[in-house]
């Protein structure tokens, strides 16, 4: 059986004239509406129950479910969701003066094997469909009071469980669909997008005419370095990614954004100044993480060691002498396990 949030609206009007005869064609606006308003089939009340009876054999309902909800006292929401298959991910929405922001997965684990990173540690299982992905949006937002017209989510983090440029295709569709005028409507330059660094693909993505922000995991400035943290390094170089990014930039005219986590390997004075020369000629900024290294992650991977307060200061007035555009990434959720893949992780240790 299909997802029906699979489909944008003209999928669906072809998909329904192939099931249904004689339908008009305002029917498939209407459970498009439905749809992304993520009711059950007998919610919609304005659909004859013969066509609702032929959506329940021929579609899966609301493939997306809340199994629980942790609420930080920041005010982060922090869910995991179960899919049809039984898989679970998790998502994250966060509060700002601006709007909600959520934080989506797109894939079921990942195969990227980042150090820092718990979602990784047992590999990928599989993509998540570009309806599944808008469905985590839905249910959230319904869950919150919202509605397709009335959305109390705002802005859109591709940067839970996953890599999305790994699932590119569905990845893609996802953007189109939740941009999608007659669905959530939400600007593309509400959504962003986090890499950890897949050079080929970020080329691709700037081909598509998207109006997202690019975010990159880069977290190193030397290829040495990033290959003991990021597995990724050892397929692109700094010199390959850059010239990607680079391309990306210049076809799109858009700010990149670098997630940059501190450690006492890439917190000197020389990597500030490699910082500079790397993104010379780009609209940037820095985005600086403070890493939460337990005792046994340290021991697994001794690059992961965080800097002292004082280097990682001393690293900080650096950025700032040599103009780096710079802020210190607000920590939410840390009581709820909110970083990518606790909560998933935590749950499948328990069995449940």
């Amino acid at each position: 059986m299909k997802i029906l949030q699979d489909l944008s609206l003209t999928e669906l009007k072809r998909e329904l004239e192939t099931i249904v005869e004689k339908m008009p064609r305002y029917r498939a606006e209407q459970v498009f509406k439905w749809a992304n308003d993520y009711a059950s089939f007998d919610e919609m009340n304005n659909i004859p129950k013969e066509l609702r009876e032929t959506l329940k054999e021929n579609f899966i309902e609301n493939p997306v479910k809340i199994e629980k909800e942790l609420i930080s006292k920041d005010g982060t929401k922090k869910y995991l969701l179960s899919l049809p298959d039984g898989n679970i991910v998790e998502c994250v929405l966060m509060s700002y003066k601006y709007g909600n922001t959520i934080c989506i997965s797109t894939q079921v684990g990942c195969r990227m094997g980042c150090g820092f990173c718990a979602t990784g540690i047992d590999g990928l299982v599989r993509n998540l469909t570009a309806g599944e992905m808008l469905s985590e949006i839905l249910v959230i937002n319904k869950h919150n009071g919202g509605t397709s017209t009335d959305r109390k989510i705002t802005n859109i983090v591709l940067m839970g469980c996953g890599e999305p440029l790994d699932n590119y295709d569905n990845v893609v569709k996802f953007i189109k669909l939740i941009s999608a005028k007659e669905g959530m409507n939400i600007s593309q330059r509400n959504i962003s997008l986090s890499t950890c660094g897949l050079a080929d693909k970020i080329k691709q993505l700037a081909d598509e005419d998207l109006g997202i922000t690019l975010t990159i995991s880069l977290h190193a400035t030397t290829d040495e370095h990033r290959k003991k943290i990021m597995k990724v390094a050892k397929a692109f170089s700094l010199k390959e990614l850059f010239f990607a990014i680079n391309y990306y930039f210049n076809k799109t005219k858009r700010r990149i954004v670098f997630e940059y986590i501190e450690l006492d390997i890439n917190t000197n004075p020389d990597d500030a100044k490699r910082l500079k020369e790397l993104c010379k000629g780009l609209s940037y900024h820095m985005n600086l993480i403070p890493m939460n290294a337990t005792p046994h992650t340290i021991e697994e991977n001794p690059a992961l060691k965080p800097p002292t307060k004082e280097k990682s200061a001393a690293f900080w007035e650096e950025l700032k002498k040599l103009g780096i555009s710079a802020t210190t990434r607000r920590t939410l959720g840390s009581d709820i396990a909110g970083a990518c893949g606790q909560l998933r992780r935590s749950s499948l240790k328990k069995g449940e």
